[in-house]
This record gives structure tokens, C-alpha cells and sequence, in this order.
């Protein structure tokens, strides 16, 4: 079965072609226009993948030595995300599927992501522990099979990788913010970081980072006044603490979580799961409790088609149908996941 995904949902547009399940093809073009806006401006987004998505996609045919009319299935991701950005490609891939007489499938975006570990040659193994990492989300789910994931926890208020994005920009390294709060905090020379806050929720396995990006707000008001007067050392010893207590609010709770479901293994997608500190204190918590541990390489952490073709590659081969009249969604459905209480 050939497969052509789609994903348009925020500031990448990707195209990607499988064969059988194996990628021939996975092509991301990003619109790093936006850093001279601090973030992604929804409706610059939006005219850009109009422009680029059709070249995308003859690229993509061509590099993967396949003809349109040989594509078997039609995959794009209806949401969440920027509705504007999400229409372009779901828009797209109803008509192709319509001219194509082929299956047409919508793809959860989160879901894509899940998936996302199942493109390595080492997958996870039903039941896994997923942490979802991302500028717009985080969350932390038992994936039992196909057809049943669990959320156990998300985030309260700011996604973990908003918060990277908003100190990056509060200490004037830019956008997006997780490469440069990463990059900055490996020039760190102060052996003892600062201690920040880490958010104590109602319920267990939920996160929130909103009062970790105040902490950091108030101690350079309170330290230095503004960041006018904050020396390069100091900044890198600021973005270190940060990145570090993020990390840890995150690993404690996959932590808890291991200790309380029997899980086979874990898997860790999303944007932020490029992050090096991450990687690192996941396989030293995947170690101590001897769980098999799937990180997707960079090129699939992000946002890419390849994990949206292989989603909806899964649900086509569970039978699920889907017609032409599915509507793209922003933010994530109330029925998306089956919550535990």
C-alpha cells in the first residue's frame, strides 16, 4: 500500500510518502519567517503552505520514484492546531482523495505523534508510557493499543515547549525558543544552578509550567531589574535552571506514572523530545526500571508527515472510514482520549 500524508497544522508544511509502511519520502519546509515575529503569525502561516504545499508533493512523488495515480490512500492531519493551516492541507488531500477515487483519512495530530516512535526500527510495545512534548502540548497518556489511548495527565496552562518558547524570549535569545534555551545552557559554567518552583497539581500526573515562567520573571526583576543588566554568564546559568527544573517536572511525573501502570515500554514525541537534557534523563529513568525506551530521530520529533501517513495508515488498516465531510478541529476534542479520574 502506498500512502501520501499530509501536515499543515502549524509552521511546517510536510509531505511524505510510504511504501508498505516504510518511508520513501518525508519532506518538511519551514517558515522560519516567523522568528522576526517572536511566533507563528496564523495567517502568514496559512499563505505559506499554500505556496509551498503542490511543490512539496511533486518533490516528494518524485524522490519516493512514485506516480500520483499509484497513491492507495490519502492522509492529512485535521487538528489540532492553526485552523487556517490545518484547512490548507485537509482541503488538499479531500480533493485528491476525491480525484484519486482513493481512502480518505484525517489524522489526529497528537495521534500522529504518538506514532511517531513506530518510524524507528525499534518500536514501542502495547502497553507504553507516551510523554507528548510540544509547543502546544504536553501530555501523558498509556497507549493500549490502536484504538485506546489513556490520558492520564496534561498541562494546566502552558505547554512545556510555549514555556521554553516564552523564556527564550523573555532573555532576548529569540524564537523558536527550545534549540536556543538548549544551545545557551550548554555554555553554562556555574556548577549550582537556581532553584526554581516546580508546580505541585491536584491531580497526580498533571503538569503546569505558567508558575515556573513566572519564578524566572520575578528573579531577574528581583536580581538584576532588567535584562538590559544581565551579564551572558548569568543568562546562561538562567536558561540552564530553566531547562533543568522544566526537565525535571516532567521526568518526575513519567516516573510516578511507571511506578503505578505496567507498561512494557516508553516513548517520548514531540518537539521538545529533541531536547538533549530530556533524552539524557529518560534513558537514565528507562534504566532504572529496566523499560524499553523509543525516541523518534530529530526529523520525526517535530511536526512531519511521515508520522501522519503512518497513523492513518493504522487506522485504514482497523477499518475505520472516513468521509469527505470531516472538519478540521483547532483545539483537541473532547472524546479524543479516554480519561482516567
Amino acid at each position: 500500500m502506498k500512502v501520501l500524508g499530509l501536515e499543515t497544522s502549524c509552521d511546517e508544511t510536510s509531505v511524505s510518502i510510504l511504501e508498505n509502511g516504510e518511508i520513501k519520502s518525508n519532506l518538511i519546509s519551514s517558515q522560519d519567517f516567523h522568528s522576526d515575529f517572536g511566533g507563528v503569525v496564523p495567517e502568514l502561516s496559512s499563505r505559506a503552505h499554500l505556496q509551498i504545499l503542490l511543490p512539496l508533493i511533486k518533490r516528494a512523488l518524485k524522490q519516493g520514484n512514485i506516480s500520483l495515480n499509484e497513491i492507495d490512500l490519502v492522509c492529512a492531519t485535521a487538528g489540532p492546531g492553526l485552523i487556517g493551516a490545518l484547512l490548507v492541507g485537509l482541503t488538499f488531500a479531500k480533493g485528491l482523495s476525491f480525484s484519486l477515487q482513493k481512502p480518505f483519512v484525517p489524522v489526529n495530530h497528537i495521534e500522529g505523534h504518538i506514532y511517531s516512535g513506530f518510524l524507528m526500527n525499534e518500536k514501542p510495545e502495547f502497553p507504553f508510557l507516551c510523554l507528548v512534548v510540544s509547543g502546544g502540548h504536553t501530555l501523558l497518556l498509556i497507549v493500549k493499543s490502536d484504538d485506546e489511548i489513556i490520558q492520564l495527565g496534561k498541562t494546566l496552562d502552558d505547554a512545556v515547549g510555549e514555556a521554553f518558547d516564552k523564556i527564550s524570549k523573555l532573555l532576548g535569545l529569540g524564537y523558536p525558543g527550545g534549540p536556543a534555551i538548549q544551545d545557551v545552557a550548554n555554555k553554562n559554567i556555574s556548577s549550582k544552578l537556581i532553584e526554581f518552583p516546580i508546580a505541585q497539581c491536584k491531580r497526580e500526573f498533571d503538569f503546569s509550567f505558567s508558575g515556573l515562567k513566572t519564578a524566572v520573571l520575578r528573579f531577574i526583576h528581583t536580581e538584576y531589574q532588567n535584562i538590559q543588566n544581565i551579564s551572558k554568564e548569568d543568562i546562561a546559568l538562567i536558561a540552564a535552571s530553566f531547562q533543568k527544573t522544566a526537565v525535571l517536572a516532567l521526568t518526575r511525573i513519567v516516573e510516578k506514572a511507571i511506578k503505578k501502570f505496567p507498561v512494557n515500554s516508553i516513548s517520548l514525541v514531540g518537539g521538545v523530545a529533541a531536547n538533549e537534557l530530556l533524552r539524557y534523563e529518560l534513558i537514565e529513568v528507562s534504566k532504572k526500571y529496566k523499560k524499553k525506551l523509543v525516541i523518534p530521530n530529530l526529523e520525526y520529533c517535530g511536526d512531519n508527515a511521515a508520522m501522519i501517513a503512518y497513523r492513518g495508515l493504522r487506522l485504514h488498516q482497523n477499518g475505520n472510514k472516513f468521509s469527505l465531510d470531516y472538519k478540521a478541529f483547532p483545539g483537541l476534542k473532547a472524546n479524543s482520549f479516554t480519561f482516567i479520574d
